[in-house]
């Protein structure tokens, strides 16, 4: 299953940053994970200073 960021996303930029893959863009108002390339390694949610990152 592919990882969400959620409401908490504080636009830190640190998941962007440490994604492997690159998938992760800043969006209006938090970062998106393109769910169809998120392979769920979880590196995004392990660099999240806000625990603003979860499996779906």
């Amino acid at each position: 299953m592919a990882y969400q960021i959620s409401d908490a996303c504080v636009k830190c930029g640190a998941c962007a940053g440490a994604c492997p893959l690159g998938i992760i863009t800043e969006g209006d108002d938090r970062y998106v994970i393109d769910a169809d390339q998120c392979v769920s390694c979880g590196t995004c949610a392990d660099t999240c200073p806000m625990g603003a990152i979860a499996e779906a």
